[in-house]
């Protein structure tokens, strides 16, 4: 047969490779097909029970107060997320701003946070204090201080070491679920809710905030359903299922949620103002499609995971794991090869195709990055990008993929 992908510069050699890796990934595809049509299913009833309707699609300006749609859309996710309530808005710009509102929502002076998955990525450690040049407007200038527990080589949790290190000043243990710019892998609830429940054994007050980021929609549940206290994530990652344009969300606990949400506009008025702006329907619609664009997400970090091993190129997670996240890595111990990669990726994309990208200062990063990014929407990973820190050992951190088959095309061509 012709090699169809010739006209974009893929090789027969790695024409061949692709359709020798479909036939490899196979059964893992089936698998992830069973998982959507789990999470589908939720999301469906979700909609249904709570009876969302035309008129809950509508807009609000200024205060925002009564927006039955935006009421409406926090029921469906907190369902969704088996939490008590949830805060989604289009206000709130990325996952970091979520997190950190949870943390300034649920943290006072004097608390003590202590993360049980070690050192967060760079602009969560800027939101903790954890360099002098970030401490200003950080938890630690607020007195809320900070303590960690790595997690053990083989990428689950130490729980012995982290309950020896609670004690009466810690409120909040926190769980980062994605592997952020780290090699390590995603958790998965078989690690986490195991975690929770030796906590909350320990100390019953104890707060279990879930970093979300990338993992919604991995699994058939969320953590809030399996008994961590709140949680938060961007809409512009995996519920956002590639529409919502912008917007956060913090589920969990209702007097812990709420705490949230009087940190983002002020006490005494916490969720009850916010205005949608029009942007329900986004929103909405984002939400009941983000199962499937995680499905199309997962299957094209599991092509690549095995295209690149069947090349002889390290990967993580391989192929055949279970997965926690949307992330695929690939590691290139080359600096030349990372950037040449994300230029691949670049010309796939749908916007900016033409364009290479080069490292640069990225806000909150310590290392210069490189990103490739020709998304809809600015920013966003559930779209397919890919980006690495400028260090060794020099790992492409690949996410996202609305369409399975561009992401596809994408390791093709690195791969000729």
């Amino acid at each position: 047969m012709s090699n169809p992908y010739s006209i974009y510069g893929v090789s027969d050699e790695a024409a061949s490779l692709g359709s020798r890796t479909a036939e490899t990934v196979r059964s893992r595809f089936e698998q992830i097909e069973k998982i959507r049509e789990t999470n589908q299913l939720r999301v469906i009833e979700a909609f249904r029970k709570y009876k969302f309707s035309e008129p809950h699609l509508g807009l609000t300006t200024g205060y925002g107060y009564d927006d039955i749609g935006r009421e409406k859309i926090e029921q469906i996710f907190a369902d969704i997320m088996g939490a008590q309530k949830a805060y989604v808005r289009i206000q709130i710009s990325s996952g970091t701003q979520a997190i950190s509102a949870m943390l300034f929502g649920i943290l006072r002076p004097g608390d003590r946070l202590l993360s049980a998955t070690g050192r967060p990525y760079d602009t969560l450690a800027s939101t903790l204090g954890l360099t002098e040049k970030t401490y200003d407007g950080s938890l630690r200038n607020y007195g809320i201080d900070y303590d960690e527990v790595d997690l053990l080589p083989d990428g689950t949790f130490d729980t012995d070491s982290l309950l020896s290190k609670i004690d009466e000043r810690v409120k909040v243990v926190f769980i980062q679920k994605s592997r952020g710019y780290t090699g390590r892998r995603a958790l998965r609830r078989d690690d986490i809710e195991p975690v929770i429940k030796a906590v909350h054994g320990i100390r019953p007050d104890i707060i279990v905030a879930v970093d979300n980021c990338y993992g919604e929609f991995t699994e058939p549940a969320e953590p809030c359903s399996y008994g961590a206290d709140i949680c938060a994530g961007s809409l512009i990652k995996n519920p956002g299922g590639g529409i919502a344009p912008s917007g956060g969300y913090i589920a969990g606990r209702e007097d812990l949620v709420e705490k949230t949400a009087r940190h983002l506009s002020a006490p005494g008025l916490g969720s009850e103002v916010g205005p949608s702006l029009g942007f329900n329907r986004q929103i909405a619609q984002g939400i009941f499609m983000a199962p499937h664009v995680v499905a199309e997400c997962l299957k094209g970090a599991v092509f690549a995971a095995a295209a690149f091993e069947l090349a002889g190129i390290k990967t993580s997670p391989s192929y055949d794991e279970e997965r926690g996240d949307i992330v695929q890595t690939i590691i290139f111990n080359d600096k030349d090869k990372l950037i040449d990669f994300c230029g691949k990726v670049q010309s796939c994309s749908p916007v900016d195709s033409f364009v290479t990208p080069e490292p640069w200062d990225m806000p909150g990063y310590e290392d210069q990055v490189v990103m490739a990014a020709g998304t809809f929407t600015s920013g966003a990973t559930t779209e397919f990008s890919c980006d690495g820190p400028i260090k060794p050992p020099y790992i492409a951190y690949m996410q996202g993929g609305l369409v399975y088959e561009q992401v596809k095309l994408a390791v093709m061509k690195a791969l000729s």
